[in-house]
C-alpha cells in the first residue's frame, strides 16, 4: 500500500469495530479501511469533516441487518447507512446530524462480512485487503450519495472506486 497524504481530510473521524470472529482482524486491515474512507472523502473534496462508522462482521450478522432493514434474506459483502443528505458528493441539505464535541458530520455507517470478502477474493484473484479497501470504497461512494442502479451510475461509481484503489496501490491485476 502506498503512503499517501490526504490533504484536508484530517478532521474527519473513521472508526472500525469488529464484531466477527472467525478470521483475524490486524491493525493493519483497520488502516486500510481508514485510510480509504479518508481518499474516498478527498476524491470528492469534501469540505466539511465527517464521522464514519465501519463495522465488520460476519455472514449471519450481515444476513439478520439486511433482513431488517431491506426485507432481503441472505447476506451480502457490504451495506451502507447515510445519515447526511447528500447527492454525488455534495452536501445537499446541511441539517444533517453533527457530532457536538467533534463538529463533524455524521455522514453514516459502513457494514462489511469479512466471510464474503474471503470469499470474494478467493474468486476474484486478488489479495484480501483489496478486496476490504473495495468493499470499503463501495460502501462510502453510496454513503456521498452514489447508486448503481443504471449503467451511467455504476460506471461513474466504479470509476471512482478503482480510482481510490489505485491511489492506495491496490491496482486491479
Amino acid at each position: 500500500m502506498k503512503n499517501i497524504r490526504l490533504k484536508g481530510m484530517e478532521q474527519s473521524k473513521v472508526y472500525i469495530e469488529n464484531e466477527q470472529t472467525q478470521t483475524e482482524f490486524t491493525q493493519v486491515y483497520a488502516e486500510l479501511l481508514k485510510k480509504t474512507a479518508l481518499c474516498c472523502l478527498e476524491e470528492e473534496n469534501t469540505e466539511v469533516g465527517c464521522e464514519i462508522n465501519i463495522l465488520i462482521t460476519d455472514d449471519a450478522a450481515i444476513r439478520d441487518i439486511n433482513r431488517q432493514f431491506r426485507d432481503i434474506d441472505s447476506p451480502t459483502d457490504v451495506l451502507s447507512f447515510p445519515m447526511a443528505q447528500i447527492e454525488t458528493g455534495k452536501i445537499a441539505d446541511e441539517s444533517g446530524d453533527f457530532d457536538i464535541d467533534e463538529g463533524l458530520l455524521m455522514l453514516g455507517d459502513i457494514v462489511i462480512s469479512m466471510e464474503t470478502a474471503i470469499r470474494q477474493s478467493e474468486r476474484y484473484g486478488h489479495p484480501l485487503d483489496r478486496e476490504l479497501a473495495f468493499l470499503t470504497a463501495h460502501g462510502m461512494f453510496h454513503l456521498l450519495g452514489y447508486d448503481h442502479m443504471e449503467s451511467r451510475e455504476e460506471e461513474a461509481m466504479m470509476t471512482k472506486q478503482e480510482k481510490v484503489l489505485n491511489k492506495l496501490g491496490l491496482k486491479r491485476e
